[in-house]
């Protein structure tokens, strides 16, 4: 298990903005780590630490309290990027991503041999990205 990413974080400056937008969005729980003003953030089965068939086929992660200020809307991915694999239509979620409060930042495309892929900024303007096998006319890509 050497050198694998186990672990990311999100920064917010209304750290119950982001919950209530990666809940809903994509369905990841989060708990309180005692009275520290950090979240863990479970992303679902087969991620690492829990137990599934496939253990480590994705990682959990954390959210904290921002100590500085927030992204500027279009500035440069300033850092790491964390790029969520799901299943089903990137659209949709991009749609549901947009209506919840956060913005496309890369319009979703296919990319042969990879899938189809977007990125977006949550409601406080921290960039991830979408990808999923399905392509825009429902084939599957060869990942």
């Amino acid at each position: 298990m050497a050198n694998l990413v186990v672990h990311f974080e999100i920064h917010a400056s209304e750290p119950q903005k982001l919950i209530d937008f990666y809940g809903d969005l994509l369905g990841w729980r989060f708990t309180q780590f005692g009275d520290m003003p950090y979240w863990t953030i479970e992303t679902g089965d087969g991620a690492i630490g829990n137990t599934t068939e496939q253990p480590g086929m994705g990682i959990n992660g954390g959210l904290t309290q921002r100590e500085g200020p927030a992204p500027a809307p279009g500035a440069p991915v300033n850092g790491c990027n964390i790029v969520v694999g799901v299943d089903g239509s990137i659209d949709d979620l991009v749609a549901r991503a947009v209506e919840g409060g956060g913005t496309a930042i890369q319009p979703a495309e296919d990319m042969e041999g990879v899938g189809r892929v977007a990125y977006l900024a949550d409601p406080e303007g921290n960039p991830f990205g979408l990808i999923s096998p399905v392509m825009s006319d429902g084939r599957t890509a060869m990942v």
